[in-house]
């Protein structure tokens, strides 16, 4: 038996106004005796209750008669059962009670159980017994909603406590600001904006909910009960709102039926009061023919009206802490992936924590000019908030460091160097690896800090894990970190993942890498990569020990072949000329005559400047993905870097060309010295 039905039962006992009822039934359910009360309360007056079956006096059998059916059945086999269920009157009224069945032996043969049915008093019956009203608003109700901190869901508890144990109908109304989440006025009063939350009536009567609608956002009239109470924040009692007054209420707010349902009830305000702060009101009425309210009343719901103000304090607390941190969370991880058109790109990520969204694991695809991709996976160590910190820069770290085209080992490196700067104020240390795909050359470049070797998957089936040199985690600055470049057939598959994925605490490493390998077994490089993240994270999710989780699988494939071109060009002066007429040819071909003139001033320049400031042959390359970049490649190392000449300088105007002319321009080094490159802006079609 749960806390919630002991706690009804608990109070429907302490009743002094209840009534105890005695039916007999037989073993089909039906009732073959009954005492002298039962038929005067349960039966209709022109049915007898005789003869009646037992779960035909349940007001709600959707609900509750599976349970009286095993109360019947305990009964049935020598065991006795309780339970709180709501039963239908021969008024019609619906009354929550203890029902108990006892075998019973007797006599009569007919007579199988016993049910002793002790029943809240009916109709007038209701808001006599202080202390049935006190232990169900005071003592039960907050021992169930005590771990609610959804205020929507809180509301809607707390007015069905007040109906039916303290009023025929109540609503709970709060500041706007309150449930948006923002900060709360000074002084509150009748002037600000409240939100009706929830609603609650006894009378089964829709008119309520048509007047008083949830979620509506309203003013009250000055001079309204309403406005008094959030302007004092003291309760308001209405002992009886007359014909007159509730027209005159209803007039207000332009609503009709409002006076037909406030006619001649009684009706009292109860602030909601946190650090003295009025948050809103309960509003309870009780209909004529019921005990009106008074000045106990007013005791009774001021206590319930005190601690309910704590509970939506700390609800809206709560919701605008965790709104917070989750934008925060949120915002540290990518908002959209990029990479050429030839690279197909899936991502998954799972936090280990149901408390936070985001723990210390990312993953980055990141596109760079001249058709590459760099592709990214990092884990910090630890969890929570302090590890989502630091991942959030170390990925911005790694965006600033792959558009400076730095190389794998080095951008790794520079991380190394950035966690170390870290460390010195708050110690962390974290895992890495870092690839770069080229699809024009089809050159797959991978480095990594600490971190589980990545998968490669040939699009014949053979797979293995990349044997990259190993270096020690970001942050601990124990050697060199050195890269690895392979060369990549088409379609081939490179799966980079965090150790969350492999290991866990019941199982080795080993075995978490060749369950991730059997994944990719033949035929996978040709599957649709949702389906393979899906079969790659299959049976993680039952895991409820397990660490964050960041997996990134690439499709790599070439640029197509008439996307780019290539040539060699002598160091020699006349190169220059050489490039203009060598570039005219593709751009025409790619419908691209409008940028001949632009492109023919680009590379004149960048080729100017190579035969100038380097030695031995030199390269040029155009390529078609997002933009048109021309690039030019040399044997120097040196980078040029962009000046400022002199009105009387001869030189030195080149880049600043570059850079007027084309949308962005950079350079980077090579194994074999450097390559400037800029980049157009296609035209609009």
């Amino acid at each position: 038996m749960t806390s919630e039905i002991t706690t009804d039962i608990s109070a429907l006992l302490s009743n002094t106004s209840a009534q105890t009822l005695i039916l007999g039934v037989d073993k089909t359910g039906h009732i073959v005796q009954h005492d002298r009360n039962a038929a005067d309360i349960l039966a209709h007056p022109s049915d007898p209750l005789l003869g009646v079956e037992l779960s035909s006096l349940l007001a709600v059998p959707a609900s509750h008669a599976a349970v009286l059916e095993g109360l019947l059945s305990a009964a049935f086999s020598d065991r006795e059962g309780t339970a709180v269920l709501t039963l239908r009157t021969g008024k019609g009224e619906h009354v929550d009670s203890v029902v108990t069945l006892q075998p019973m032996r007797s006599a009569d043969a007919r007579l199988a159980a016993l049910a002793v049915l002790r029943m809240a008093p009916p109709s007038q019956g209701r808001f006599l017994d202080p202390a049935v009203m006190r232990h169900s608003l005071l003592d039960g109700a907050f021992k169930r909603i005590g771990a609610a901190l959804d205020i929507d869901q809180m509301a809607r508890e707390l007015v069905n406590i007040v109906v039916p144990h303290f009023a025929n109908a109540a609503g709970l109304l709060v500041l706007e600001s309150l449930v948006g989440g923002d900060e709360l006025p000074d002084a509150p009063d009748g002037s600000h904006p409240l939100r009706r939350l929830a609603v609650a009536y006894d009378d089964g009567d829709q008119g309520w909910d048509a007047a008083f609608p949830t979620g509506e956002i309203l003013r009250y009239p000055p001079g309204t009960p309403y406005t008094r109470c959030m302007d004092s924040g003291e309760p308001v009692l209405e002992a009886r709102v007359g014909g007159e007054n509730a027209t005159r209420i209803a007039t207000s707010w332009l609503r009709g039926p409002v006076a037909r349902l406030l006619s001649d009830v009684s009706m009292l305000l109860l602030p909601l009061v946190a650090s003295d702060v009025t948050l809103g009101f309960f509003v309870c009425t009780r209909t004529a023919g019921y005990r009106r309210f008074d000045a106990y009343d007013t005791e009774i719901g001021m206590e319930f009206a005190a601690r309910t103000a704590i509970f939506i304090d700390n609800a809206r607390r709560y919701s605008r802490e965790r709104a917070t941190a989750l934008t925060l969370q949120r915002s540290l991880l990518p908002t959209g992936l990029s990479a050429p058109s030839s690279v197909e790109v899936r991502h998954r990520y799972l936090p280990g924590s149901k408390m936070i969204e985001v723990g210390g694991d990312w993953y980055e695809s990141i596109a760079l000019p001249g058709g590459r991709v760099a592709l990214v996976v990092g884990d910090v160590a630890g969890h929570g908030v302090h590890a989502a910190v630091t991942m959030g820069r170390l990925r911005t770290a790694i965006h600033t460091l792959a558009m400076l085209e730095l190389p794998p080992a080095q951008t790794l490196q520079q991380l190394d160097e950035l966690m170390a700067g870290l460390g010195a104020r708050e110690p962390h240390f974290a895992t890495c690896v870092y690839a770069v795909f080229d699809a024009v050359s089809g050159i797959l470049e991978v480095a990594s800090a600490g971190h589980l070797p990545p998968l490669l998957v040939r699009p014949g089936g053979k797979r293995e894990f990349l044997d990259v040199s190993p270096a020690p985690p970001l942050g601990i600055g124990a050697g060199p970190i050195q890269s690895r470049s392979i060369k990549i057939d088409d379609g081939s598959l490179l799966v980079l993942y965090t150790d969350g994925l492999v290991e866990n605490r019941t199982s080795d490493i080993d075995e978490g890498l060749a369950r991730l390998s059997e994944v990719f077994g033949p035929g996978a490089a040709s599957r649709p990569l949702d389906d393979l993240c899906r079969a790659t994270l299959a049976g993680v999710y039952a895991d409820e020990q397990r660490d964050d989780i960041a997996l990134l699988i690439a499709r790599l494939s070439r640029l197509s072949p008439d996307r780019h071109v290539s040539w060699k060009l002598p160091p020699e002066l006349t190169s220059a000329r050489r490039a203009r007429s060598l570039i005219r040819r593709p751009l025409t071909r790619w419908n691209l005559t409008e940028l001949i003139g632009v492109t023919e001033l680009l590379v004149s320049e960048l080729v100017t400047n190579a035969v100038r400031y380097a030695p031995g042959t030199i390269g040029l390359r155009l390529v078609l993905e997002g933009g048109l970049v021309c690039e030019v490649q040399d044997n120097s190392a040196a980078l040029p870097r962009l000046r400022h000449p002199g009105e009387e300088d001869e030189r030195g105007r080149g880049l600043q060309v570059v850079s007027q002319m084309a949308q962005r321009w950079g350079s980077r080094r090579t194994s074999g010295g450097k390559v400037v490159w800029s980049e157009q802006a296609l035209p609009r079609r």
